[in-house]
């Protein structure tokens, strides 16, 4: 046994090394990008973005998850770009239908109505990159997270990648090391994994990407909370054996509508909702990123302080060159 327990010391130390010492392979100058970029061009930007956001989230709380996840989901294929909100047309595959995205991704009809406001305010100026990414902050802000300053001027790309899309975003089934690998491949080390998951915090699930959880290994990562056996028959009630897969359940069954660090409880007590996240927690190779969930868990502020740089990080994941300022957030410029 002893021998056994040595074994895992040194694999889950060397995991941990892993995690750790991460290159940021990605990561664009930051220089590209400033906070006076529309200063002079659309000095409203930020106003306009926000007078939308509170409109829209306070007719649906559930439209700040919406526009963090678009963000999310844009900045993880060729950067942050705005290719996630292409449609397709006869000579141009968008990413919407892309595993992750169809059936689940939403949000398009507010872009829409933010990018209207903005081309009235200053046409031809903001980019819908940079629309995702000032909705994104004013999102999490509206429902009680944290603020940081965005900086902006990101162009839009000409061409999307559904291939990408299926590639790098990352599923709900996968294990630890493989999510580990594709924010590394962005240049986000498994600090930031652990923060931008967080926002979990808000999100709500589809019962297709949470029905493998609860009728495998839930019950076992749950065992030592007896409330858990409650929660597990209402999710499966959400989500039977066949059929619902469409069907949502909040990820945060304590405060799904504000933006704090209660998901950490969840992954804690074993009952986080998809394999991907409570992988961070019960994984026997997250040594590193278990000892993370706690400190979140335990320090709100650290959290919201870690969540806030992972987002400027993320946000700064390098675009294709050669881009532009779409006047139609789904369509390239002809």
């Amino acid at each position: 046994m002893a021998a056994a327990a040595l074994c895992f010391r040194r694999f889950a130390l060397s995991v941990s090394c892993f995690l750790l010492a991460v290159p940021l392979l990605m990561a664009q100058d930051p220089s590209n990008l400033s906070l006076e970029h529309y200063a002079k061009t659309c000095p409203n930007v930020e106003h306009v973005v926000r007078t939308e956001m509170e409109c829209a989230v306070r007719d649906e709380p559930r439209n700040a998850a919406l526009m963090l996840r678009l963000h999310f989901h844009d900045c993880f294929v060729q950067g942050c770009d705005g290719s996630v909100l292409l449609d397709d047309t006869a000579t141009l595959i968008g990413e919407k239908q892309a595993e992750q995205n169809v059936n689940s991704l939403k949000g398009f009809e507010l872009v829409d109505k933010i990018k209207e406001k903005l081309e009235a305010e200053c046409p031809g100026t903001v980019s819908c990159a940079d629309l995702l990414a000032i909705a994104a902050r004013d999102a999490t802000v509206l429902v009680g997270g944290p603020y940081w300053d965005v900086p902006v001027g990101r162009l839009d790309s000409k061409e999307a990648s559904l291939d990408l899309a299926n590639k790098d975003i990352p599923t709900p089934q996968q294990g630890l090391i493989t999510l580990i690998s594709k924010f590394w491949e962005k240049g986000l080390d498994a600090t930031d994994m652990v923060a931008l998951v967080g926002s979990h915090t808000i999100g709500f699930a589809r019962c297709a990407n949470f029905r493998d959880r609860i009728y495998g290994d839930f019950e076992m990562t749950s065992k030592s909370n007896p409330a858990s056996a409650t929660y597990l028959s209402k999710l499966k009630e959400i989500c039977p054996l066949d059929g619902g897969d469409d069907n949502i359940s909040a990820m945060d069954s304590y405060t799904s509508s504000t933006f704090d660090n209660a998901y950490f409880e969840t992954l804690i007590k074993g009952e986080g909702l998809l394999n991907s996240d409570q992988e961070m927690w019960s994984s026997i190779a997250g040594y590193s990123t278990a000892d993370t969930v706690n400190k979140y868990w335990a320090d709100p502020a650290l959290f919201f302080k870690q969540f806030s740089d992972s987002m400027v990080k993320m946000g700064n994941i390098t675009n294709p060159a050669g881009g532009e300022v779409r006047k139609s957030c789904r369509f390239v410029n002809t």
